[in-house]
This record gives structure tokens, C-alpha cells and sequence, in this order.
């Protein structure tokens, strides 16, 4: 059985004995979009929750509750920005004009700065809360760009220059590029084959069409009937165990992460002068 590593789900006992042993919070961030007939519309934020709790599991740490809400609801959205958007509407017998611009209270340009100022403002809770490194795990890919922007600026503050919590942000996909050709869609075999290992229940195949014919708002390299869970626990693990490396550098060598723009290096834990 694995160890519980849910922040909201555990007595501060429990919290201070895991935060002493590994003082890291991953912070999972997603959306609600479609992702084809056949996965569930939660879809980016399980796969980061998913991804986040196998860190934490396998390398130590908490994971705060996962992000569903406060991105962009004009820009980088299947529902607004899709080619097949009116397609996805009509499945989810809605009006394509929901989400024009004009159905907004912001613009795009000002959902963009409150979304900065969410992350920023949960990566200080985490900061508050005694972490000494923070992970926002993107699994709605666009958020990644989001999630680096909070970063530096978060670490750029005088305070972190000098003692407080460092933060980095992740996504999956990049992290395997060179590892799968394959790395990364919407919601075809990669994603696919991620919710079939992470919540097999909410996904269903047999709605999709013959492989070969076309699908509404599904994009990748690998078809999502060739999806499976063998797969999905497979690249959940190889990035995992990628993240825990980082993170692990992270907290051992805080001293290279920080000055500007070097929180959002990667990979020097692979360099044996660095270890």
C-alpha cells in the first residue's frame, strides 16, 4: 500500500514527519477541456495529480490539492481555440459562442495576469507552510509557459535570493522527448494511455471511431486506440523518476538554482561534478 502523501489528507503529525524528511510540494495544475468522446474532461489535471503523487511516493514530499480552475478560458482552450470547436460543442450540446470573448469578464490578457498572480500566490502558501522547494506540475501543456513565468518571478524575490523556498515547473512530455518519439498529445495513445493507468474507469475506447478515421478534438502521433495502461504506467514512471532526480539536485544544491534565470535549468543532476 502506498504511503498517503496528500497534504489536505493528513494530521500535521504526519505533515511535519514528511516535510523534515523530503521538504517538497508538488502543486499539480490542469483545466477542465474536452479530450475526445472517450477520456473524462478533467483529463490534464488527473495526469498531473497522477504524476505528482508517484513523485511524492517514490521520492518523498507532499502534494498540495490539484488546480482545476483560473487559466485562460480564451486562449490555448480546445473549446475557444480548436479548429473542430464547433464539433466539440455540438457533443457537448453547448453554443461555440460560449466561449467568444465577449462571454468574458476578462480579457485574455487579463485572465493571463491572474492566473500569474494565483501561482505566485500558491507558491508563497507553500513557502509560508515551511517547504523548501516548490513543483508546479503542469498537465495542460500550455500552463508549463504559465508555470515558468510564476517561477522565475517567485525566485527572482530578494527573500528567495537568499534563503527562501526555490520553485520549479515541470510537464511531463518534455522531460521523455528524447526518451519516446511519441512524447506528448491531446488526448491520443500518450494522454490516453496516462488516464488508463491512472483512472482505467474513466476512460472508454469502444467510443472511439475505426482507427484511421477522423476524430473531434484529439491530436498525436500515437492513436488513442492503440492506448493502454501498461503504457501509461510506463512514461508516468520514466518521468517520475526524472522529476525526483531534479528535485532531489534541487534540494541538495539549492546554491545553482538560484540568481537569475537558473531555476529553470534541468538535467545537472546527471553531471557527476555536480553531485
Amino acid at each position: 500500500m502506498e504511503p498517503e502523501v496528500r497534504y489536505h489528507m493528513l494530521r500535521p503529525g504526519q505533515i511535519v514527519a514528511r516535510r523534515r524528511a523530503c521538504p517538497v510540494i508538488y502543486i499539480p495544475i490542469g483545466t477542465l477541456e474536452w479530450h475526445g468522446v472517450h477520456n473524462p474532461v478533467g483529463a490534464d489535471t488527473l495526469q498531473a495529480e497522477g504524476l505528482a503523487l508517484l513523485c511524492a511516493q517514490q521520492g518523498g514530499g507532499l502534494v498540495f490539492p490539484p488546480l482545476y480552475y483560473g487559466e485562460s478560458r480564451l486562449e490555448a482552450l480546445m473549446e475557444a481555440n480548436a479548429r473542430d470547436r464547433e464539433q466539440i460543442a455540438a457533443h457537448m450540446e453547448l453554443s461555440a459562442d460560449n466561449f467568444l470573448p465577449e462571454r468574458q469578464p476578462f480579457s485574455a490578457t487579463e485572465q493571463a495576469l491572474n492566473y500569474h498572480k494565483l501561482l505566485l500566490h500558491i507558491l508563497v502558501e507553500a513557502e509560508t507552510l515551511g517547504f523548501e522547494l516548490g513543483v508546479l506540475v503542469a498537465g495542460h501543456y500550455p500552463l508549463i509557459d504559465h508555470a515558468r513565468a510564476a517561477v522565475l518571478q517567485f525566485n527572482q524575490r530578494e527573500y528567495s535570493k537568499r534563503r527562501g523556498m526555490l520553485a520549479w515547473a515541470c510537464v511531463d512530455y518534455l522531460l521523455l522527448r528524447d526518451q519516446y518519439e511519441n512524447a506528448g498529445d491531446h488526448a491520443a495513445g500518450w494522454e490516453t494511455s496516462h488516464l488508463m493507468a491512472l483512472h482505467g474507469g474513466t476512460v472508454d475506447l469502444s467510443l472511439l471511431p475505426p482507427k484511421g478515421d477522423p476524430l473531434v478534438g484529439v491530436g498525436g502521433r500515437m492513436a488513442p486506440q492503440d492506448a493502454t495502461a501498461e503504457f501509461g504506467a510506463e512514461i508516468l514512471q520514466a518521468a517520475a523518476e526524472i522529476i525526483v532526480q531534479e528535485v532531489q539536485h534541487r534540494l541538495a544544491h539549492p546554491e545553482l538554482y538560484r540568481g537569475h534565470g537558473n531555476s529553470l535549468r534541468e538535467g545537472l543532476w546527471r553531471n557527476r561534478s555536480w553531485n
